[in-house]
This record gives structure tokens, sequence and C-alpha cells, in this order.
């Protein structure tokens, strides 16, 4: 690693040749690989726009020109070139660098990002502000072409062309080839395209033709016209240009020396927005991720002689607990069908679109599209089901309200990555779903607490005639508990998983494990406390709450989620519309964006690990304020980590 490790920032990358730069392509791509398989994240997009990522620190001058990365999973190249190599081996890792921009870690990172098609609106505010402001810098939007089948995308585009701001936009493209029949025009074009001069000299080329008595406006009509024709043949740039941007490629992304050149012209170009095409290749540098791109796209630690993991989990993961439910239930009802928004492999839906490919939509990086399409299809007497991450489902907020909960449509989306995540970090984190849908009309809410009751949930999903959204976590939690009663899942009902009315401790999803573990530790005290299941969040069990309301009993809620809105508040409310007393201790997450780390570290930050909840119930159950314990045990953890 001798180049890589003289780099301290994008200036140390100019003075680096040609040659200097192919071997720090290499040295990058080594140190990915090595940390990735270490770490888990990101490997194949990374892999993919090394030289990408060099070409850029040599053509601009970061942080004074603003660079921004869409999504922001494709920044580990940046990471390291702008001074966290000593610190890139804990990547993702509790305290540890960030796998996504972070703006606590480096001048360089502008936003602090984790959702795709964002890149382009923010950079189009940079550049308006640069231009208000009397200020003289570049701002460059990177986004890959994953992130173009997002419509915000093109509402950004659409916004910029209208006006003449300076704004690069690069394309990031590693899906498409360019074509080998037209390579050499192509190649070509785009170099007397991307040349300041040849831009200069077309613009004279039309003056001069406008100025022939009688036909010169006809005369640059035409030539403008011929020029779009053939610019739409040899590079497809015509929709973009359509937008009000000017279209430059395509161009290889792994030539170091030529997107340096290309990006160097580009900064001449200053009276209208500029989109630069460069194609690369996913997991470049690294067969087996070359080979399986989707696969190596955000990976655990693994072997990087094999590409297996090193450690493999025997538990069934939640979501394909979810979707081989969904799959069985297709099996006997025609009616039901599958969306997701670019991720059928992470969310479940895999085998799904294996058996049953003409009732299985992927509909890109569109989230707010897929809620809506499904409102149409529930409409047309379907039974939708949209698997999504909760965090990404935050983008469909409106559409789940205005086109579905509005309707009463009976469309179920399969909430995967609730609560806590871990090592993405805040972006990712679903602890905003529960306050986000509690107070939706219409909806069912359902959260189970494994993968036994979360195949039952799916299952009697088909039944709700309305709006539905089952959340799990990310990791599949096997069966571990049966209601006391024997009763099974049912909408609307709770379980009693440990008999105790006087104090009880009310849980759902994860947390009801956290929050057995938490009682028994209690009763080895000598303290007797109940647990109950609160799987379904929305309808209530009113039954089961009027019962302990009727006998006065100390409550303290558990949730793995934020408590402003959420299950513990509405249990208050509740409480307070019958007259009787609030719960003793609302436990959930701070009010504030949790990093990265892992799951079980990150809980304990909150003070949601069971040894955690058995004292802080405790303190409750003793008479102490919930505010005083639980102000006291989250103001704690807040300070360590942020050390």
């Amino acid at each position: 690693m001798a180049i890589l490790s003289e780099i301290r920032g994008p200036q140390d990358v100019k003075r680096l040749t040609s040659e200097e730069c192919k071997e720090l392509a290499v040295e990058l791509r080594q140190t990915i690989i090595d940390t990735v398989s270490r770490q888990g994240g990101h490997l194949a997009s990374n892999l993919g726009d090394v030289e990408l990522t060099i070409a850029l620190h040599r053509a601009f001058d970061s942080p004074t020109d603003k660079l921004i990365f869409d999504v922001g999973h494709q920044i580990y190249a940046h990471k390291l070139l702008t001074g966290r190599q000593e610190r890139f081996g804990t990547l993702r890792s509790y305290g540890g660098i960030s796998g996504f921009p972070c703006r606590a870690e480096s001048e360089h990172d502008l936003f602090d990002t984790g959702h795709s098609s964002t890149a382009i609106s923010m950079a189009l505010g940079l550049a308006r502000a640069r231009d208000l402001q009397g200020e003289n810098y570049h701002v460059v939007a990177v986004v890959g072409d994953g992130a173009l089948t997002g419509g915000m995308c093109y509402e950004a585009m659409n916004d910029a062309g209208n006006g003449k701001n300076r704004l690069i936009v690069v394309l990031n493209d590693n899906e498409m080839s360019i074509d080998r029949n037209v390579g050499a025009l192509s190649n070509y074009f785009k170099h007397l395209r991307a040349s300041a001069s040849w831009y200069g000299g077309k613009k004279r080329v039309k003056r001069g033709l406008e100025r022939i008595p009688l036909v010169g406006k006809t005369l640059a009509r035409w030539a403008e016209s011929a020029k779009n024709m053939v610019k739409s043949v040899v590079t497809g740039g015509e929709m973009f240009e359509a937008l009000g941007f000017r279209y430059l490629g395509p161009f290889d992304g792994h030539d170091i020396d030529e997107m340096t050149h290309i990006f160097e012209e580009a900064k001449q170009v200053d009276d209208m927005p500029l989109l630069i095409h460069v194609v690369t290749q996913k997991g470049h540098g690294y067969d087996l991720a070359e080979r399986q791109p989707e696969k190596f796209h955000g990976v655990a630690p693994f072997r990087v002689e094999n590409g297996l993991r090193r450690e493999q989990s025997g538990k069934e993961s939640a979501a394909h607990a979810a979707g081989s439910a969904l799959v069985a239930m297709a099996a006997e009802d025609k009616r039901v069908c599958a969306i997701t928004a670019a991720m059928a492999a992470g969310t479940g839906l895999d085998e799904f679109a294996t058996y049953y490919p003409e009732r299985f939509f992927d509909v890109g990086i569109a989230e707010q599209h897929a809620v809506s399409m499904a409102a149409g299809l529930a409409r047309a007497g379907m039974r939708p089901y949209f698997a999504v991450y909760a965090t990404f489902f935050q983008r469909a907020y409106d559409q789940m309200i205005h086109d579905v909960c509005l309707q009463n449509l009976p469309v179920c989306v399969l909430s995967d990555h609730a609560g806590l995540v871990g090592d993405d970090g805040k972006t990712h984190h679903g602890v905003l779903s529960v306050p986000m849908l509690l107070s939706l009309p219409n909806l069912t809410l359902l959260a189970p607490r494994d993968t036994q009751e979360l195949r039952a949930a799916v299952r009697a999903s088909l039944a709700v005639e309305g709006p539905c959204v089952i959340q799990y976590p990310k990791e599949g939690i096997e069966p571990y508990a049966q209601a006391l009663g024997g009763e099974g899942f049912a909408v609307g009902r709770w379980q009693r998983l440990l008999e105790g009315e006087e104090r009880v401790l009310l849980a759902y999803g994860r947390m009801t494990q956290h929050a057995l573990r938490a009682a028994e530790m209690m009763r080895e005290q000598g303290v007797k406390v109940g647990v109950i299941d609160c799987c379904s969040l929305r309808p209530m069990d009113m039954t089961c709450l009027r019962r302990l309301m009727a006998k006065r009993a100390k409550i303290v809620t558990v949730e793995e989620g934020e408590m402003i809105g959420g299950f513990g508040a509405e249990i208050a409310r509740q409480c307070a519309l019958h007259g009787a007393p609030p719960p003793v201790a609302m436990l959930g997450t701070p009010n504030r964006f949790i990093a990265h780390g892992s799951v079980e570290l990150l809980l304990r930050e909150c003070a949601l690990m069971p040894d955690q909840i058995a004292r802080r119930a405790m303190e409750a159950f003793g008479g102490e304020t919930a505010a005083k314990g639980g102000a006291e045990a989250q103001a704690k953890p807040e300070e360590t980590h942020e050390r």
C-alpha cells in the first residue's frame, strides 16, 4: 500500500502520475475487499467506482467543490482518499466510521445520506445558494443508474433544466454497456462534444448560419435537428437534453485519465447543467463480485477466497418467513400478488418471483409509485403485498395516507427491518415506524414477536378488508413462547406469555422476548411480573387493556422505537380516556438519530437489553417516576456514544 499510505487528502491525489493513479486504484480496491470481508458492508458498488472517485478528486477541489454521492453506499474510496485511512478498519462498527456519508466524520461529506435519488435535488440547492451568494465553486452529484428509477431524480432535473445554474451530474451506470458496433464513432463524438472549444465553436456556427439571408434560420434549425438525430443514435442522451441538460458520454469509468480530462472540460461549461454518463462494472477487480454483483451488493463478513460468510446463521430470516408464507397464500388465492422496490431478495420475495412471475412486480427504487400502484391493484380486486424496509417505506407516507388509507383499500405492507437494524446506522433504522403509522385511520398495524407469529400474521392479513402493515425486525427470531391460554395469533388480540396482572410489561416485536427475560430476572428477586405480547398494535386488545385498568395494574411499556407518539404514548392516552393511571414507565428509543453498531450494542445504548429493562421496571414498580428512571437511563448511554 505504498501509494495509498501517502494519501492524506485529495491534494495528494492530484500530484500522482497516471501510472501511480492506476496503482492507487489497485490498492484502494484491495483495502476495500479486505475491510468489507471483515466488517461487512456494500462491496460491489464500491469496487465499481474506484477509478471514478480518483478522477473526481483529481479534477475537483473538495471540500471547496461540493461532491454529493447519491445513496452513499459507493463512498468507501472517497473516505479513503479524504483522510480516513487509519479509521477505515472500524467501518460500520460501534463508535467507528459509517458505511455512508457522515458530516461528523469529514468536511468532505456534505450530507448524511442513505436513501436513493436525493443527490440531484441537494446539489441543485447548493448550486443555487452558490449563485445567490456570488460564490464560485463546482457542484457535482454522483448518481447510480438505479437511482434514476426514482422519480425524485426527474423532478430535480426538470427543475434544474429550467435554469442556467452550473451543475454537474455524473451518472454512474453499472448495468448498461457501450455498443461495440458504434464504439469508435461514439468515442469520437463524446470527446468532440465534451470539448469546451467544440461547444463554443458550435454556438459560433449556429450564429453564422442564422445570418445567411432568407435561408439562414432554416439551415440552423436543420443543422440542430441533424445533430440531435446523430446524437440520439450514437449516445442515447436525448432524454436528458429534453430535460435541459447537456449530455456527454458514455465514457469508460475505469479509465482515470479519460475521466479526469472529461471532468476538467466539464468545468468550463457555465451556462447550463451537465450530465456525464459513465459506464462502470459493479464488483470490478474481484471476480466473484463481478459475476454476482447483486449477491455482493451488501454483505456480511465473508471469506475473500470463496465469498462464503464467515459465520453462517442457522436461523431463518424474518424476510424468508414472510416471503414463504406469501408463496403459500398465492398458491391458494390467485388475487395475491407481490411488489418490490428493487429489493426482491433482500425482502424475501425472490421465491415468489420464481413461482409466480406474472403476479410479481419490481418497480425499481420507487416506493411512492409502489404504494399507489398497489392501491390500483387492490381497487381492481387483487390483494397486493408490498415488501419494503421500514426506513424506505417512510418515503411513501403520503401515498399510504391518500391512496390507500383514505380509500380503505386492502393493501398490505410487509415492513421489514423495523426497529434498530445495526451496522447500516441512522439512515436505515426503522424506529419511526409505529409513531408514523398508529394515527392513520382504517389501518391495521401488526408486530409479531417471532417467525412463527409472523407467518400467522401474514396469513391473517388476507382477511383484513382494509390497509394493513406487518412490521418485523431484520433478524429472524425463532419461536420461543406460547400464549398461556393456548390461543393462536389473531388481529385485535394480545397474548399473555407470563402470568401476573398487578405488575405487567407490555411489549411487541423483538422487545417481547426481552420483556420475558427481564421478567424472569425480576422474579428471581422476588417480584412477580406478567408479560403480554401486544402483537396487534392497531386495533389494540381493549378487552385485555380494560381488565388491566380495572385492576389498576402497574404497567411498563417496552418498545424498540420512538416513544413520542409511539405504543407507550397510545397506552397512556387510552388510560387517560378511561380514567385509569398511566403507565409507570415507558421504555423505548431516545428522540435522536442513533448511529451504527451491532443491534445488541445499540439496544444497550438505548437501555433496552433485558437486564436494563428489569432494573428500570423495578425502579418504576417501586414508586419512582417514569421521568427519573427513563431520563437517567437514556442520557448516560448517549454521552458514551458521542465520544
